[in-house]
C-alpha cells in the first residue's frame, strides 16, 4: 500500500496525465483507476498504478457523462458525493456541475467589509436574522446547489436553516464579479435567482469598484440603486443603509 508520501491528488494526476480533473473524478467513481479516499471524500492516487490501469485504454474526455453518469441533471445528492479538492468551490446551476477557483484577496476583502456594513445594519434591524458567508451551501431546488459570497436569511425565515445547509430562499444575495466568473454571476446565476424571486440580488466588483442593486419588480430584475468608487450607497428598500463603497476596495 503507498504511504502518504507517495499519493498525489487529482489535480496533480491530471496535469501528469494531460487530463481534466473531471476526468480523473469520473474515472475514480466508475473504479477504472486505482485510488485511496481519505476521509471518505478526497481522492488520492500513485502515477505508477495509474498509468498501469489505464494502458491500452482510450480515455474518454466527456463533460455531460461526468456529471451524472446517465445524461441527467445532477441533483443535491449528487453533489453530496463529490470529493473535496482545494483551491476550488463547486455549485450546481440548472443541474449542471460548475467549479471556480477559491477567491483572491481583493474578492474578500470586499465582501468581509460588506458583511460588517449588512451585519451591523440588520442587527439593528431584524435581530433574528442571519448574514452567511462563502462557502455555504443554499439549495434553492434539487438542480439548484449555490454558494452565495454573501446573503440575508430574515428571522422570519429560520426554518430555511438546516445544519449542513440552507434550504430555501434568501432575502437578499450578493456576488463578487471577477473575470472569471462575470458571465456566470451577470446572467446564468441573475437567472436563477431571478426565476427563484429572490427579492434582493446586489453585484459587487472589486476590480472595477461598483456595487449594483437589484430589486425584483414584476417577476423581473430591475437596478435600484448603484455606484462606484468612493460614492456613497443609500438603498431605497433598506431604510437607513449607507453603504461607503471606499471601505470595500482593497489597497
Amino acid at each position: 500500500m503507498a504511504s502518504e508520501q507517495d499519493l498525489i491528488t487529482a489535480h496533480q494526476l491530471a496535469a501528469e496525465l494531460n487530463l481534466s480533473v473531471d476526468t480523473i473524478w469520473r474515472y475514480s467513481r466508475e473504479k477504472k483507476i486505482p485510488h485511496v479516499e481519505l476521509n471518505g471524500k478526497q481522492y488520492r492516487y500513485r502515477l505508477a498504478d495509474v498509468l498501469r490501469a489505464l494502458s491500452g485504454t482510450q480515455v474518454n474526455e466527456s463533460t455531460t457523462e461526468y456529471n451524472t453518469g446517465s445524461g441527467r441533471k445532477m441533483t443535491y445528492a449528487d453533489y453530496c458525493t463529490l470529493p473535496e479538492e482545494p483551491g476550488y468551490r463547486y455549485e450546481v446551476l440548472d443541474g449542471v456541475l460548475v467549479r471556480d477557483p477559491s477567491p483572491n484577496v481583493p474578492h474578500q476583502h470586499a465582501i468581509t467589509e460588506l458583511y460588517v456594513i449588512l451585519r451591523e445594519y440588520f442587527m439593528k434591524k431584524d435581530q433574528e436574522g442571519k448574514i452567511f458567508l462563502a462557502p455555504l451551501d443554499v439549495t434553492l431546488d434539487q438542480h439548484n446547489v449555490i454558494q452565495p459570497d454573501l446573503f440575508y436569511i430574515p428571522g422570519s425565515g429560520k426554518k430555511m436553516i438546516k445544519f449542513e445547509r440552507i434550504d430555501g430562499k434568501p432575502v437578499l444575495v450578493v456576488e463578487v464579479i471577477s473575470p472569471s466568473s462575470c458571465r456566470k454571476d451577470r446572467f446564468q446565476k441573475m437567472n436563477i435567482y431571478q426565476k427563484n424571486e429572490i427579492k434582493h440580488y446586489w453585484l459587487l466588483d472589486p476590480d472595477q469598484k461598483t456595487l449594483e442593486c437589484f430589486e425584483l419588480r414584476d417577476g423581473l430584475y430591475s437596478m435600484v440603486v448603484g455606484g462606484m468608487e468612493n460614492d456613497i450607497v443609500e438603498h431605497p428598500t433598506f431604510n437607513g443603509l449607507k453603504i461607503d463603497l471606499n471601505l470595500l476596495w482593497w489597497r
